[in-house]
């Protein structure tokens, strides 16, 4: 990836953004068309040559017809001054680099001047990336392209870390499972499905709090607790506010229930704030009691 003067001068721009905006957008509109003339996307969708004996560029109403049907909330031509909303362009972004070759020049076809083209997938695949990612950088916003062309959003980096390196072992099947599904969808690039691995991180919460043995949910909570910390330490007072708390934000929020008087979460930050709160105590329950984390 080209790194800027600015870059090595006073460092990367922090990568806090959640949305695309007009500039962004142009930007990666002129990329997208750049690589419909060169005919990069010939790799899936060729345009042959008359003659029909090869392929010599990219079918652009092909590549156009097919990225409407797939991703149905674009117009096409695609329009700089017309910016989808974020999830929309990631979507179209995917579709691209899964479309996308290097032309190799061939036999050169004096007639219709041009050449036939063949498409190195892994070199095309690799170059769109690098120009996407760039332009992501370069704007400060939370998104990149994964080496299979997939969009996924950035987290902080001590929440990155945890999230990538924690694993689930609670002897308790549908326990991992809300977890793992929380793990994975706060990387997500949609805000519904960010927001959605926060309820399930809480419902995981509450679970949590049923697996050592106990009289009930109350003493069965203790329990955990106190083989998280020892009993009548600061710590263990600490993870009990604590998890008094986080049972006051899930029944106060709209996370763990649907009441009108429930209130939303409304930006990013708020809900990786809860998750990553959310998560740090749990995970810390999870080693402390050998159960993962």
């Amino acid at each position: 990836m080209t790194s800027y003067f600015t870059d090595r001068e006073y460092g990367e721009r922090p990568r806090t953004g959640d949305a695309i905006d007009e500039r962004l957008w142009a930007a990666l509109v002129s990329v997208i068309v750049t690589r419909l003339r060169d005919g990069s996307f010939g790799y899936r969708f060729p345009e042959q040559c008359p003659d029909g004996n090869a392929a010599c560029g990219c079918d652009d109403q092909a590549f156009g017809r097919v990225l409407v049907g797939e991703v149905p909330w674009t117009e096409w031509p695609l329009s700089a001054e017309r910016v989808p909303d974020t999830p929309v362009i990631l979507d179209i972004l995917e579709f691209c680099a899964a479309s996308v070759g290097q032309p190799v020049e061939g036999a050169d076809h004096p007639f219709y001047r041009h050449h036939h083209l063949s498409w190195n997938r892994e070199a095309g695949l690799q170059r769109f990336l690098d120009e996407i990612n760039l332009l992501f950088a370069r704007n400060g916003v939370a998104f990149e392209l994964t080496s299979t062309g997939q969009a996924r959003r950035l987290l902080s980096q001590p929440l990155a870390e945890a999230v990538a390196w924690t694993s689930f072992s609670t002897g308790e099947p549908e326990t991992d499972r809300l977890l793992e599904s929380a793990r994975l969808r706060i990387t997500s690039p949609k805000p519904e499905d960010r927001q959605d691995a926060v309820e399930k991180l809480w419902d995981a919460f509450e679970r949590l709090k049923t697996l050592e043995p106990g009289r009930d949910k109350k003493a069965q909570a203790e329990a955990l607790l106190n083989r998280a910390a020892p009993p009548g330490s600061k710590l263990r007072q600490v993870l009990g506010e604590e998890a008094m708390a986080l049972t006051l934000i899930g029944n106060t929020f709209r996370i763990r229930h649907s009441e009108t008087d429930r209130e939303l979460l409304t930006a990013t930050e708020q809900v990786d704030y809860l998750f990553a709160r959310m998560f740090a105590f749990i995970r810390i329950v999870l080693k402390a009691t050998g159960r993962g984390g």
